[in-house]
Order: structure tokens, then sequence, then C-alpha cells
């Protein structure tokens, strides 16, 4: 083992550990840096003495002034930025502050100012993390990725940056959401920061306004297509391979047609899975079976109408179904429970140029017949008024796609409707919470995208659950690392649905909230990676751990950021 994967490994487990960096090295480790924390011993074996302010605070202190300094920037960006340059110098006391304040500051470090981050990245950008692939690097991605300054990776998350939130192609910009998925890993999970690497394969943009910035750090090039693409993604998985053997890859903010078919290219070549597909079809899954344990209803009774066929829409369609399946739904039921809508209205497997990603989740003709649905361009309203649903959930990015008619048209036939717009970033949501309890008399259930404000309703308080993946990912990839799974199944993801939908406490429903608190997420991530690795273990894909073996085996893995002794070597 190297002196700093040691160093790494001790601080991980909260031991006191052997450091062979000095002086100014040592400040510059973000990973081992304490700034003012470390101790007068520490300062004296250590050759710090004179580097630092002669007061030693601990870390309780240093957060409190953290906390001082990001709250004086009354801007979302400026605090993104204080706390990235926090990140940049002393991860641990940046954890610290995080964890203690992830209510307040997930909004900062992820969506939606995160979105903003990435418009801005290149103004904005003080020290660059990760690691970047362009086409220039093709035959010699292997040793791009051995650049990196850690060499115990066990999770990446890897973007082409042309499908970045609801923002579009944002080139080289898009870096920020691998970064800050990473820290939602290590703030909701506990995986330590040196076993993590965002990369952004930067494959060009065709974004025009971001070529013509005079200032723009990407490769200014159109975006690379075709096969040349192609060979590119498949050298960089080869090289994780690699490189880094034991590592779960993330795929993030990749296009529908590139997401997908990746995703089904490469998941059982190397762990890997798609949030983006995967991750939201799960967290909404888990929204759905909480809300029929409040609506007291069967899974399996419900019909679900989506509006928006992309990544994210076939991702809920997939899990939702392995759902029903699971809950002793027929084919032909299940079939005609799950309708999806776009641009162009009911997805029909006999519509002329209908994208091949959609056919899995197309309604064949004799179905749509069926259901009152035969004819051409059947648009949402009259599927709604058809259909009857129980569900009505939203990934368009179209605002105001939910209309007053459609909603009470559905509240006409449930007792309670749940309603689901999950567009972000807030402007791109299909209705307003507000509005949709206006139009159901206060009857609907709602799960948004974005965070929204409670709202008072008669006297009392309505939660409006966020559905954010963030409840999902890190607990998952958590699982994965801790039991080596070969393969990231769809399986995986039910029971992560599952897991969380049975964390929603009966408090937390009788608000009208389909998810628990932001500040619970530590402990759902530990419940979802335990029975991950349970699941994977049954199904022989990951480590053989006893029952009394697995429960310490994730504990383990989930670490606090505190700091720990130094001593030098």
């Amino acid at each position: 083992m190297s002196p700093l994967r040691e160093a790494h490994a001790a601080v991980r487990s909260g031991q006191s550990a052997p450091v062979g960096l000095r002086g100014a090295d040592l400040l510059s480790d973000e990973l081992l840096n304490k700034d003012s924390a470390f101790s007068a011993d520490e300062r004296a074996s250590l050759g710090l003495v004179g580097l630092l302010p002669p007061q030693v605070l601990d870390i309780e202190a240093q957060v409190a002034l953290e906390l001082e300094h990001v709250r004086r920037k009354s801007d979302p960006l400026e605090r993104y930025i204080g706390l990235a340059a926090l990140q940049d110098r002393n991860e641990t006391l940046f954890y610290r502050v995080l964890i203690e304040n992830l209510e307040e500051f997930m909004p900062i470090v992820y969506t939606p100012t995160v979105g903003l981050a990435c418009q801005r990245f290149s103004h904005i950008l003080r020290y660059a993390r990760g690691i970047w692939v362009t086409p220039a690097d093709a035959g010699r991605v292997a040793d791009v990725l051995r650049n990196a300054t850690r060499d115990d990776i066990r999770l990446i998350v890897v973007t082409d940056n042309e499908r970045i939130l609801g923002l579009g192609d944002q080139g080289c910009g898009g870096m920020p959401i691998p970064v800050g998925k990473l820290t939602l890993y290590t703030a909701g999970a506990g995986i330590y920061p040196a076993y993590t690497l965002p990369v952004s394969l930067d494959v060009g943009t065709d974004n025009q306004a971001l070529r013509d910035d005079p200032f723009y750090l990407g490769w200014r090039h159109p975006r690379l297509r075709g096969q040349a693409y192609d060979d590119l993604v498949e050298e960089f998985v080869e090289a994780v391979l690699e490189v880094y053997p034991h590592t779960v890859l993330q795929w993030e903010d990749f296009k529908q047609h590139n997401a997908i078919r990746l995703l089904d290219r490469y998941r059982r070549r190397i762990a890997s899975f798609n949030d983006d597909i995967q991750g939201t079809g799960a967290v909404v899954t888990s929204g759905i079976i909480a809300a029929c344990r409040l609506k007291k209803e069967p899974l399996s009774a419900q019909r679900f109408v989506l509006l928006g066929a992309g990544a994210a829409g076939i991702g809920i369609a997939r899990t939702l179904r392995a759902a029903l399946r699971a809950d002793g739904a027929s084919e032909d039921e299940i079939r005609r429970a799950i309708l999806l809508a776009d641009s162009h209205g009911l997805v029909r497997k006999d519509r002329d140029g209908l994208d091949a990603d959609k056919v899995e989740v197309a309604l064949g003709p004799e179905d749509a017949a069926a259901l009152g649905l035969d004819g051409p361009a059947v648009d949402l309203a009259t599927i709604v008024r058809a259909v009857r649903p129980g569900f009505l959930i939203g990934t368009s990015g179209q605002p105001g796609a939910f209309t007053e008619e459609m909603i009470r048209a559905m509240a006409e036939h449930t007792a309670v409707p749940v309603v689901m717009p999950l567009s972000n970033p807030t402007d791109k949501t299909e209705a307003a919470p507000a509005d949709i309890l206006a139009w159901t008399e206060g009857r609907a259930l709602i799960a948004t995208g974005s965070p929204f404000a409670p709202i008072d309703v008669g006297g009392a308080t309505r939660v409006i659950g966020q559905a954010n993946n963030v409840f999902i990912f890190p607990g998952l990839g958590l699982g994965a690392i801790v039991s080596e799974t070969r393969e990231v199944t769809d399986e995986l993801f039910l029971v992560a649905a599952r897991t969380l939908a049975a964390h929603v406490s009966d408090d937390r429903l009788a608000t009208g909230s389909l998810y628990p608190s932001v500040g619970d997420l530590r402990k759902v991530s530990r419940a979802i990676a335990i029975e991950v690795a349970r699941y994977a273990r049954e199904a022989g894909s990951g480590r053989g751990y006893r029952d009394d073996q697995l429960e310490a085996a994730v504990d383990a893995a989930i670490w606090y950021p505190e700091y720990v002794s130094y001593r030098p070597v």
C-alpha cells in the first residue's frame, strides 16, 4: 500500500494516521488538511510551525466559522463557489458542514444551483477536479486515468455533458454534475472521497454560444458523433476496467438515445448504472408505493399516466413494470396500467416515426382500443379523461403542462389523486403544488423534482416531498461497492425503492410527503446499502457475507468527517 493510500485508509476508519507529507505539501492535500485544527504537537512534528496562525480551533468552531462565511453570501452561485473553495481546501471540514446542514446546502451543491454553475463553469472555475477525456486522448485513455492523484478508485461518475439537467448541452461545463453527485455519495452514504472520481467525456459541444465564448475551457469542436464517439466510449470503459477494476461506474446526464444504449451495452461488462434512468425509476416507484400505503390500495390496482418518454420516463416505466409484476399483476394488466405521452401525444407502437428507444414502453393498438384511445395524435388531456389514472407523472420539462382542467378531471374519479410534476429546475415544473392543491380541494398527494416550501391548506401544513434521486443512488452505490457485485441489476433498484418507501413514517405520510426528510438521508442510505448487498448475495452476484457480517461491512465503509491525529513517517 502506498503511503498516501495508507494515510487515507486510516482517516477513513477514524484511526491515527501515518502521514508522509510535511509543511505546505500537507496543507495542500484537501483530504489531509485540517487548517487551524492541527495540534501543537502535529505542527511541530509535521513542519507546520509558522505556516498557520497560532490559535488551535476544533472542528466545531471551524464549522461555525464556515457557516458564518457562507451565510453572509446572499447569491446562491456565490454560496456554491464558497463551498467549492472549502471542498478544494479541506474536505473533512466541508463534509462536516454539509452533513450537519444538508437541507440548507444540498440545493446549493446540487440542484438547482449546480445548474447555474454548469452554465457559468468556464467563468467561475477556481480549481479543476476530476479527469477530462477528449477525442484528442484516443489511444491513451488509460494513461489519462492514471493521472488521477488517487489510485484506489471504487466509484466513478461520468458524463458526456449533452443533457445537463433541463439545460441541454453544456460542453465541459457539465463537470459540476459528476462532482456534485459524488459529493452527495459522500454526504449521503459516507463513501470516502478518496475512492471517488468525477469524469467528463468532453467530446465537444453543439452549443454555439459556448464555442464562441473566448473563455470557454472545453474541447472547442462540434460534438463528436457516430462511430468515433462509440470508439472513445469503448476505450474509456476498457481503460476503467484496466486501471480501476473494482470500480462501480455511473453514467450521468447522457442524452436519451446514448443513455439507454450505453447502459444496455455495458451493464454486464462493468458494474454500472444510469441514475437518470434507473435511479429516477426507483425514486418515483418508491413514492408510488408510499402513496398506495396512504391510499390503502394495492399497487396492482393503479393506473399511471406519464408525460415525457425520455430516459427518465422510460426508467420510471421499467421500474414500475417490475414492481407491478412483483405485486402479482398479469402482463396484460401491466401493459394497460402504464401509458406514456410525449410531444406527439400517446406513445403507440404503430405511430409513424416512433423512436426505437420508445418501442418497449409504447402501447399496442389493441390495448389502445381497449382503453378507448384509438385514433391519431391522442393528447394528454384525452388520455387522462379516458384512463382515469390515480397517478399523473411529469418528466417533460414543459412548464404548465398539467392544466387545471386536466387535474380536475383526474380528481373527479379518485379520492386521493397523486400528481408528480418532476421536471426541474423549478421553472420547468409541469404544475405548481399550490395550484394542484387548489384544483383538488386539498386532496392531492404531490411530489416534485425541485424543492418546494410547505403549503398551508385549511390551517394544516402540507409538506411537498421531493422525489430526489439522492434518496436512492448513495445507498445503492454503497451497497454495490460493499458487495462487489458484478452487475447492478434492475432488481437492485426495486429493492432500493421498497426500502426507501418503508422509511417514510406514518407521521411523515400524514403531512402529505411521500419521501423522508433529507435529514434522514444517511439512515436511509445505510438501510438501502444493507438490503442491496443482501440481495446481491442471494442472487449470487455479490460477496457471500453472512447476515451477522453484512451490517458490519456496510458500517465499516461509511465515513463520518472528523479529524484524527497524525504521526510523521
